[in-house]
């Protein structure tokens, strides 16, 4: 881990991202979200959709793994998931709503991890090497992070 500060820190983090990127999103239209990056990359709207699907698999690790050391979590496959949930017509702020509030509820749920249970280890997916549920928190982060870069390329997040 690089960076090692406190989980309440990580949860404000979050929820400042939640609050600051979801006014930028605002600002972007539901015909320039549906536009893909390049061919074959999604639109904002994929992406957005993709980090809704990235939220709602890593709240079941943040609360999952708070009971059970050592547990395995299946991966996913987020092309498929995207392409089922048909993010590409669903309205943008419909998209950007649902997206901040279930990272303040993520921020919410990771405040209150208590400390022990923050070394609890998770297998996900193929991955064959168990990691504990701080660096799970702390790639979630990253892992927004680097995608609403692709959608807000210009604007920086929780510097």
């Amino acid at each position: 881990m690089a960076e090692s500060l406190p989980v309440l820190p990580l949860s404000e983090r979050l929820h400042q991202i939640a609050d600051d990127a979801g006014a930028q999103l605002m600002g972007v239209s539901d015909k320039q979200s549906s536009v893909p990056r390049a061919p074959g990359k999604w639109s904002a709207k994929e992406t957005l959709g993709h980090l809704i699907d990235s939220a709602a698999n890593n709240h079941q690790r943040f609360v999952r793994v708070q009971f059970t050391d050592g547990l395995r979590m299946p991966g996913y496959e987020q092309a498929n998931w995207v392409r089922v949930q048909q993010y590409a017509s669903t309205q943008w702020e419909e998209l950007v709503a649902l997206w901040r509030c279930y990272n303040h509820h993520l921020a919410r749920v990771v405040a209150a991890i208590p400390p022990a249970a923050l070394a609890h280890r998770v297998t996900i997916g193929d991955d064959t090497q168990a990691v504990p549920l701080e660096l799970v928190a702390r790639d979630y982060v990253d892992h927004l992070l680097h995608h609403l870069a692709q959608i807000l390329p210009r604007v920086a997040f929780g510097a």
